[in-house]
């Protein structure tokens, strides 16, 4: 069987705000080769925040086919949303083309919302993964401890760590308990050694890719409104770290990606 070589983009925001003026183009120029990216996207999964983020990741999803949606209360608004009446969470876990929980978990370095709202809310969202046995997207700033501790308890649960910042040592763990890891623009940072090193420690097929787009544009466009074109440097540094062609980055990612999100 032939399979097709293409980028999956495992986490971005294509309902902010950022995208309004130029949404409707980029995404029907995404599934070609571009500029900064000899291949096409085959797969985006967009992550809702909030129940009306939520809703725009899923109308994206229905007019996109190469678009996925993640339903979920992101740290920042878990003190703002009410955790007594999440049946919108769970009718939105039911749609065909919501393929996760996310993004949940924990933000130590803005602390918008109580870390003990933070912790509530997302000890809440880890049953609700654990009913609906959809993978989880974790959003983890600053608070690598917490976060594992309920990865340890919620054994039953799988998914990724988005945008990973964490260690190698951390990274070996997750993949004892059967979590993937991605890896953002953020990777080919000028500073991110550590991160770098990381990525020794994860096997080929526990590795995801992504943009967070529109932020984190990897090196050389740092500082850009980031899509998911230019998430092929972000390719070549794994590659590099690897020691393996792009190309077999982009396609192992691609497979991993659809694993773990049930696409295959």
């Amino acid at each position: 069987m032939k399979v097709e070589v293409c980028l999956f983009d495992s986490h971005a925001h294509y309902e902010d705000k950022k995208f309004d003026a130029v949404r409707s183009e980029l995404m029907t120029a995404l599934p070609l080769p571009g500029e900064h990216s000899p291949l096409g996207v085959c797969g985006i999964l967009n992550c809702g925040c909030d129940h009306e983020s939520t809703q725009t990741c899923i109308a994206l999803a229905e007019q996109y086919p190469f678009v996925y949606a993640a339903a979920g209360i992101h740290p920042h608004e878990a003190g703002r949303e009410d955790i007594q009446t999440l049946s919108w969470l769970y009718q939105a876990l039911r749609h065909p083309k919501v393929v996760a929980l996310g993004e949940i978990g924990l933000d130590y370095h803005y602390d918008f919302s109580p870390r003990d709202v933070q912790k509530k809310v997302l000890d809440i969202q880890f049953q609700i993964a654990r009913e609906t046995k959809k993978p989880v997207v974790i959003h983890d700033r600053e608070a690598h401890g917490d976060c594992m501790t309920f990865v340890r308890k919620y054994t039953d649960v799988r998914g990724v760590f988005h945008s990973y910042s964490g260690s190698g040592e951390m990274a070996k763990e997750l993949i004892k308990h059967g979590w993937y890891i991605s890896y953002s623009g953020s990777v080919t940072f000028k500073n991110a050694h550590n991160l770098r090193d990381s990525v020794l420690s994860v096997p080929l097929d526990r590795i995801l890719v992504e943009t967070d787009a529109p932020y984190l544009a990897p090196v050389p466009h740092r500082g850009k409104r980031n899509d998911s074109h230019l998430m092929y440097a972000t390719v070549e540094t794994l590659a590099q770290l690897k020691r393996m062609p792009p190309l077999e980055i982009a396609q192992i990612t691609c497979i991993n990606a659809k694993r773990l999100f049930g696409l295959q």
